[in-house]
């Protein structure tokens, strides 16, 4: 923060001011709210199909500005330029599953006939808007989880409330100007501009905000589901995650390389769903290191906005200086670093450490958010996946083998809400149900779900109707 209501946005990887806004108060959240109340009856006021056809017009305008919008989201998120289009192209994926999911979701009716007594009724359910939606993202995916909270809360006739993160919220305040210049009215949507820690509270507890949708951290997370529940508020949580990955004795290596490359090195290594603990069996840990080596020197290391940069910075300096230190820790408690562990500013170089013991902190409960490979050697399946378990997180998780029924085996047996068999952890398509179980998060995401936790069931019976 510059100054009392000011926030500065830098570019992380060469610490240049890009943008300075005004934070939102105390005072306009609450007038946002109350605006966004109203907003919410207009907008629900419009068939789908109307609704529809705003954010098909979105979906044009972002078209037109993909090229400016990338760059802006490469420079205040510091993630290579191709990774940024690849987040911004998605945009127009999200946005039209939820559509056409929504346009065929349809009401349903209940034969009378089926229970004794209500034979001459017809009892029909509909689903209606929850009111309004408050959208908190995280720094690291802007763009996607745009997708994944507002598309399928605007399309069920919310309004909606969105807080970006104070690291990068360039990009978001530019949606939600294209939403509003496609005809999504402007009470509908709103953007606000300030720490979480200030705003957050205002959001959570105020009566009428109908649901808050998070994705971030545990702890906060936690204070969130406490509040929400102290008024019956809905809430969908997407929390921390330290995912396994398994290389079992009989893996293809090469393969198990080339996805920990996509699964780990991916936004430097700051994904939720990111592989995070590598559980290789003791008689492949050699060969696996000699080949990740290999494969992450040809990682082009530099500027976010080069074309041919592969591994950009992470969000902040203090971010990086957060890895370096958890680093250290493992080391210290009996990792060995056999590549990489240097820092530069907000760039920290991928990094390898192996010998890790099962009583280190990274093995079980400590999330590194960065491009670390912590292997984890194991004997025998069941101490694979006694590793795997011996976590609060169960967001994903991945294994390696030519068995596909061991695989299967695995999947049985470790705690997660999404497995994926010879591939990386990471993985999310818009789809499918994403959630993660324990202390990973509540609810789920997804077009097959979304557009169900952002509505409301009514049972409507004509009676004696025949």
């Amino acid at each position: 923060m510059s100054n009392k209501n000011m926030l500065n946005v830098y570019n992380p990887y060469n610490n240049e001011l890009i943008a300075e806004l005004e934070t939102t108060t105390k005072k306009q959240v609450e007038k946002h709210i109350l605006d966004a109340v109203l907003g919410q009856k207009t907008w629900s006021d419009l068939p789908l199909s109307s609704r529809a056809t705003v954010l098909y017009k979105f979906l044009t305008l972002v078209e037109d500005e993909k090229d400016k919008l990338s760059s802006l989201l490469s420079q205040e998120s510091g993630k290579p330029i191709k990774e940024a289009q690849a987040e911004i192209n998605n945009i127009s994926i999200g946005f039209l599953a939820f559509i056409e999911k929504a346009k065929h979701l349809y009401d349903t009716s209940f034969p009378g006939t089926s229970e004794a007594g209500q034979a001459s009724n017809l009892q029909i359910t509909t689903r209606e808007p929850l009111g309004v939606v408050a959208c908190i993202l995280p720094f690291n995916f802007p763009c996607d989880l745009f997708c994944q909270k507002v598309a399928p809360a605007l399309m069920m006739g919310n309004s909606v409330i969105v807080l970006p993160s104070t690291n990068n919220p360039l990009t978001v305040i530019e949606l939600v100007k294209l939403l509003k210049k496609a005809g999504v009215p402007e009470d509908a949507i709103h953007c606000l501009i300030g720490e979480g820690r200030d705003i957050g509270p205002v959001l959570t507890q105020h009566p009428d905000v109908n649901m808050v949708t998070f994705t971030g951290s545990t702890p906060v997370g936690l204070e969130i589901a406490d509040i929400c529940a102290s008024r019956l508020a809905h809430v969908a949580l997407e929390l921390g995650g330290n995912d396994a990955f398994i290389v079992c004795e009989d893996a293809d290596i090469d393969l198990a390389v080339k996805e920990m490359i996509w699964g780990r090195m991916y936004n430097s290594g700051q994904v939720c769903c990111a592989s995070k603990r590598f559980i290789i069996h003791k008689s492949k840990v050699d060969t696996f290191i000699e080949k990740s080596i290999a494969q992450l020197q040809q990682l082009n290391l530099g500027s976010p906005q080069d074309e041919s940069t592969d591994f950009g910075c992470l969000i902040s300096e203090q971010a990086a200086v957060s890895v370096e230190r958890q680093v250290a820790l493992t080391i210290e408690q009996g990792g060995k670093l056999v590549f990489g562990g240097t820092r530069e500013g907000a760039c920290y170089s991928p990094t390898i450490i192996t010998d890790i013991p099962v009583t280190a902190d990274v093995a079980s409960n400590m999330e590194i958010f960065g491009p670390v490979v912590s292997i984890i050697p194991f004997d025998t399946e069941e101490e694979a996946i006694r590793i795997a378990n011996a976590s609060i997180y169960a967001l994903s998780a991945c294994v390696f083998s030519t068995d596909y029924k061991k695989a299967i085996a695995y999947s049985k047996q470790i705690e997660c809400g999404v497995f994926v068999v010879n591939g990386a952890s990471f993985y999310r398509s818009f789809e499918i149900p994403f959630c993660g179980h324990k202390m990973s998060g509540f609810g789920s995401e997804g077009v097959s779900s979304t557009l169900e936790e952002m509505s409301k069931v009514k049972s409507l019976i004509l009676k004696d109707v025949y």
